[in-house]
Order: structure tokens, then sequence, then C-alpha cells
């Protein structure tokens, strides 16, 4: 069943990419234990700064840089000769600075969310080697970028992640009022954008499916339904190696399905978390006065006008360990998580049979 995946001039021995979670839910450890099992190992850049010893709570985004920095060169550290990117949210204020901090790190994959990244072929045009992924969740979506980039860049995305809103954790690029009414077909889509990039474009562009995907028979589905990977962010919280506070996975372990749910970011996209504490986290900054310090977002109704809560300060709570007043994102099957495992044992348990047989031919 497995297959390895090359995303511009970079390969794996598996098809799996382990998501990007802000904020330090998924830095320097868990991608770096992710690349030396083989698969794409991802640091998340949201936040990356705080609870990073860079920040002295005025330098926002010098530590977040210098954090980002740092949290790939532990990644390569776990990891020398693996394919370690990066996951930059466009939405976040200092997008530019975060993408040329990770190419300067070495990060040899970026991947891109939370809007269109459409000038990210400009930003890394000092390193052509950079492998450019786009997230979306539509044709049109991927048809905009691919376009744009063509026609301003010359080149096209190396891989394109299609991520389903249905069942995605975290930021989703989808109305709230479109999410859960059984009408997105993510490998539908997933098939028209490759189709899309060989017709149109004259290019095999690896698609990759996000959302969903927890265990093997979840992964050789999406690869039956013409993926050429896969994106897993949840499944891989609640391993030692995760960057997060023990009370965080324990949130996971603990949670029912009936505890996940959407909630709207300030960011202005709907986002699923565990929810059993949502009136939690606004009455948290409502009562400590939470001032915006950072200004993390491009746009932010907490920053403009005080509604909603403090998105990265909510976030950094919880990856601490205060989930009682933290914001604890998650995909639909995050109640599936039992037990605190490894990165190893995940990838023994999806690709068992591949990595015995590597092992011996080696």
């Amino acid at each position: 069943m497995a297959q390895s995946l090359t995303i511009g001039k970079y390969t794996v021995p598996y098809p799996v990419i382990q998501g990007g979670m802000g904020v330090r839910i998924s830095a320097g450890r868990l991608a770096g234990s992710v690349a030396k099992c083989g698969g794409v190992g991802l640091v998340a850049a949201a936040g990356i700064g705080l609870n990073s010893g860079f920040y002295d709570g005025k330098n926002y985004f010098q530590a977040d840089a210098e954090g980002f920095k740092a949290e790939i060169r532990k990644a390569y550290e776990i990891a020398p000769d693996g394919v370690i990117g990066v996951n930059v949210m466009v939405a976040l204020s200092d997008f530019a600075q975060l993408v040329k901090a990770s190419v300067e790190a070495g990060a040899k994959v970026i991947v891109c969310g939370a809007g269109l990244p459409m000038s990210l072929p400009e930003l890394t045009a000092d390193h052509p080697d950079v492998a450019l992924v786009p997230i979306v969740s539509s044709l049109r979506a991927a048809q905009l970028i691919a376009r744009k980039w063509l026609k301003a860049y010359k080149r096209l995305p190396d891989a394109v992640v299609v991520e389903d809103p249905d069942t995605a954790g975290g930021h989703l690029g989808e109305k709230m009022e479109n999410i859960g009414t059984g009408e997105y077909d993510q490998y539908a889509t997933v098939r028209q954008v490759k189709a899309f990039f060989r017709d149109e474009c004259g290019a095999e562009v690896p698609v990759i499916a996000a959302g969903g995907v927890w265990d093997r028979a979840d992964l050789e589905h999406a690869l039956a339904e013409g993926a050429d990977g896969v994106q897993m962010a949840s499944r891989f919280v609640c391993t030692e190696e995760c960057d997060a506070d023990d009370a965080f996975k324990e949130a996971y372990l603990r949670c029912s399905k009936e505890d996940i749910g959407l909630i709207m970011s300030p960011a202005g996209l709907p986002g699923r978390a565990i929810l059993n504490n949502k009136d939690n986290i606004r009455r948290y900054d409502l009562e400590n006065s939470t001032p915006c310090r950072m200004g993390c977002l491009k746009k932010c109704s907490y920053k403009e006008s005080g509604e909603r809560f403090c998105i990265v300060s909510s976030l950094d709570r919880a990856q601490r360990g205060a989930v009682d007043t933290g914001l604890v994102f998650c995909g639909t099957n995050a109640w599936r998580a039992d037990r605190i495992t490894t990165v190893q044992e995940i990838f023994d348990e999806l690709f068992g049979e591949a990595r015995q047989a590597l092992k011996e031919a080696a």
C-alpha cells in the first residue's frame, strides 16, 4: 500500500505530511520526529515566538522570527536528512517575515492556508528549491493561485493540500453556514484539482488530502480516491513527541465526539475545536482585560473592536496546559485518541509491512 511522496525536489518514503498546528503544538520536536520516520514534518509559524525564550513581552514579531528559526533547526537536529517544512498562515501580520525566516533556517517545504498565498513565489525567489504548497478547499481557489503564479512568476505549486472543512481542525477555509451540510465532496475536489493541473497546466501536481485522516483505513481510502498523500494533524497530538503540554494532550483523551464543534475565530474564519470550555475563553480575556499586545493577525475582530477573544493568547494558554481557559483546536476525530503513543508507533501502524521491507532491503 505504501508509496513515496515527491513534492518538488524532495521525496519522502511515506505519503504523509504532519499538519501544522499553532501555537507551538507542532514545533521542532514533533516535526523532526515525523521527518525522521519518513514523512514531511511541519513547524507551525503561528505564535511560535510565545513561550520560546525570545519573547520579552514587547518584541512579538522579532521573537516570532527567531523562535521560528530555532524550532526549524531543532527539527533538523532530530532528522538531519529529513524533509522539514513549515506551515505559515497567510492571515498572519508577519506572513512575509516568517516565510523569509523559514527559508533562511532551511525549510524545504512551505505550506500556506488561511488565505490565498498569491505572493509566495516572490517571497521565496532567492530559494528556488523550496517547495511551495497552498491549502485550498475548492477547485476555484486552486485555479486562482495557479493562474496568478503562472502569469506573475512562471511557476506552479509543487503540491496542493485539499482540506475538508467538514472534518479538519483549526481554521477552516469555508463559511460557517456551509460546513457540515453534507454537500462538500473532498475527493471529488481532489480529482478536480489534479485534472485541472494535468489538463490545463500540463503538469502532474501532487494533491494531498487533509481532514479526517486518522488511521490506515483512512489513508488507504484517500489514496484509492486519487490523493497522492495525506496530511494528518490531530493524530499526532497524543504522542510523546508533540510539543504541547501534557494537559493539552489529556484534553484530547478526555473529549467526546459531542465536545468537538465550530467556533468563530476573531480572524473571521470558523475553526474546529474542543468546545466544552468555550465560555471560559472569552471570560478570561474580559476578566483579565487582555490587551491586543501582538497584533498577530492582519484582520482581527478582537484587535479592532474587542469582539470575541484574543486568539493567540488563548492558543498559547492551551499549549502551556491551561486548557480550562485556552483554545484547543482539533479535527473531528480527536475523540478517537485513547492513549499517549509515539510518532514511530503511528508510522508502524500506517506502514508496518513497507517499513519492514525497507529495513530488509537496506
